[in-house]
């Protein structure tokens, strides 16, 4: 299980730390001069600041959490339940493609408790985003914030339905950016937020949010510990909120994405011995021009090495489309060859 990371605590106790020793530093000083200050008194002037600045951090949370609970609901479906976020005025609720895939229609329920039918919009697996749609209901949309703006140490605090737990809040910080993520079912994200805020099944396609209230993720995935088994104690990734604006958007818009900005080689593969191994071309894509057989195995894109179908999918999710790349194959004569090949953009999921 995770352990939220309770720094802004911690960070009262390092104030009022920092107060004691000003507070010395003052004796010392002003003893010197020939004046005396009580340290008592001086301690006592200065809690009455300390209570009004925890007071207020903890009233930030407070209004933060009363503020984005209503744009934040559960889904349910008859596999399982998860979490979505309010996107626009016309019921449009944003979510991971991996809470909602298998179904098309789905029960929400709002933070009130009101219940409302939702049909699937679209998705776009690749990114593990979807859209479904609740009409008439008047919604509150959720503000969105840019993630390219965040900081490691900004408080994240994520709202969601864990184990069914209705409008439950965990809170901690930003962690780290991480790149290239591999989730299950062969997903690579291609960028991810790294929080301590806890996160349990039933997050995901949550919200995780700022101090302000913005929308900054979407919680997605909870680190499991490879030699112990279980979660990783605070560490959760959660999709970043210029991602999500980005796809969930054209889905909104034209019912699946247009754009995906992510690299495409046109090919099908399965892991081989030293690579991956070319089991299909996709008529219309780059690999054929470049010059690339089925049977060829892939080895490296880019100068980085694809020992398998699981790492070439790591190499071009950090690639963008239009970039003109070695790639280096062994042939099934065993002979080894490097080709030229103009990245394409990876096609958005049918309407």
């Amino acid at each position: 299980m995770f352990v939220p990371v309770k720094w802004h605590t911690r960070l009262l106790v390092l104030a009022a730390g920092a107060v004691a020793a000003g507070a010395a530093a003052a004796v010392i000083s002003l003893s010197s001069s020939g004046s005396s200050v009580d340290p008592a008194a001086a301690a006592v002037r200065q809690a009455p600041t300390r209570t009004v600045a925890g007071t207020a951090l903890q009233q930030s949370f407070v209004n933060v959490v009363q503020s984005v609970s209503p744009s934040v609901v559960q889904i349910e479906d008859r596999t399982g339940l998860g979490s979505g976020i309010v996107f626009d005025r016309r019921g449009d609720i944003v979510t991971n493609n991996h809470v909602v895939a298998g179904a098309s229609s789905f029960q929400v329920t709002t933070s009130t408790g009101k219940q409302h039918r939702a049909k699937l919009v679209g998705a776009f697996p690749a990114d593990d985003i979807a859209l479904i749609r609740v009409s008439g209901a008047g919604l509150k949309p959720a503000t969105f914030a840019d993630s390219s703006a965040l900081q490691v140490g900004d408080l994240a605090i994520a709202i969601g339905n864990p184990l069914g737990l209705q409008s439950s809040v965990t809170e901690g910080i930003v962690s780290a950016f991480r790149q290239a993520t591999q989730e299950p079912g062969n997903v690579t994200l291609p960028s991810v937020i790294q929080t301590s805020a806890e996160i349990n099944p039933g997050n995901s396609g949550g919200a995780l949010v700022d101090i302000q209230g913005r929308v900054i993720g979407i919680p997605t995935l909870a680190a499991t510990d490879p030699e112990l088994g279980g979660s990783a104690p605070g560490i959760g990734f959660a999709l970043p909120s210029n991602l999500v604006k980005d796809i969930a958007g054209q889905i909104a818009a034209h019912g699946k994405v247009v754009d995906s900005h992510r690299a495409y080689l046109g090919v099908t593969v399965g892991n081989a011995a030293g690579g991956a191994m070319v089991a299909s071309l996709t008529h219309g894509g780059p690999a054929i021009p470049a010059g690339i057989h089925v049977g060829d195995v892939i080895v490296s894109v880019d100068g980085k090495r694809t020992s398998s179908t699981a790492s070439l999918s790591e190499v071009l999710a950090q690639l963008k489309p239009g970039r003109t790349v070695p790639v280096a194959v062994l042939r099934q004569d065993g002979t080894r060859s490097t080709l030229h090949l103009r990245l394409g953009t990876l096609p958005g999921s049918p309407s």
